[in-house]
């Protein structure tokens, strides 16, 4: 996982800081990522019950502590900057509940590459903005993806031990996977665009420049992805 750019980037975001439209962003942006936290905690919370082993119940459940912890941390950062967190989380509670819906795994290992998947693409979307941000912004998330025990780290260990135990998951997995992405990346752009994230960023760089940028970030998630899938053996 990359971290973020600190120096120059952090520099040139602090110029827009105190802008509307950059307060607006952040505001938007801590607001997502605190109903993901919530929203992961909650399923890992819930999925836990199923797991085939006390081990895997309890490392589910030490993952779920972790995703509330970054919402409770990310909650509080929102107050700092004068935010209410329930009204900042409250836009994107429907469009990622509908994420949810559309997702739901079918079985134990289904729910591992769900974790596995959706917490990876998220780091790495979270991460390319944070890079552009001022310094508390970035370094609070930069924080959350350098913690300690990653959830990419835990579920791809677990993943492997499953597929080597059952080769046959494999196409089922990789079918899964190629769905997942489809719907994670869908859900990311349509963030990006209902909530006009551009904008907010709009001193650093020209519209055109910015939409290039995007086009690129989406491109390197996807690359990303495809190796995850390959380092588990799977196809994207």
């Amino acid at each position: 996982m990359s971290e973020h750019n600190g120096g120059a980037a952090g520099a040139r975001a602090s110029a827009v800081g105190t802008a509307p439209a950059y307060t607006q962003f952040l505001t938007d942006l801590f607001g997502v990522i605190a109903y993901g936290e919530l929203s992961a905690f909650e399923r890992m919370s819930s999925d836990a019950r199923f797991s085939p082993t006390l081990r895997d119940r309890a490392t589910l459940g030490r993952l779920a502590v972790r995703e509330y912890t970054h919402f409770e941390r990310v909650s509080a950062h929102l107050e700092g900057m004068g935010a209410d967190p329930e009204q900042a989380m409250a836009p994107f509670q429907q469009s990622v509940d509908a994420f949810h819906d559309r997702t739901r795994p079918g079985d134990w290992h289904e729910s591992l590459m769900k974790f596995y998947v959706t917490d990876a693409i998220s780091d790495d979307f979270y991460a390319a903005l944070g890079s552009r941000l001022d310094d508390e912004s970035a370094a609070l998330i930069s924080s959350m993806l350098g913690s300690s025990e990653a959830p990419g780290e835990v579920l791809f260990v677990r993943l492997q031990e499953s597929l080597k135990d059952d080769p046959r998951l494999a196409s089922r997995l990789a079918l899964w996977g190629r769905r997942l992405v489809g719907e994670a990346l869908t859900q990311a752009q349509r963030i990006v665009i209902e909530r006009a994230f551009p904008k907010g960023l709009a001193g650093e760089v020209s519209r055109e420049d910015y939409d290039v940028q995007i086009r690129e970030l989406f491109s390197q998630l996807t690359r990303n992805h495809s190796r995850r899938m390959s380092l588990l053996g799977l196809t994207a």
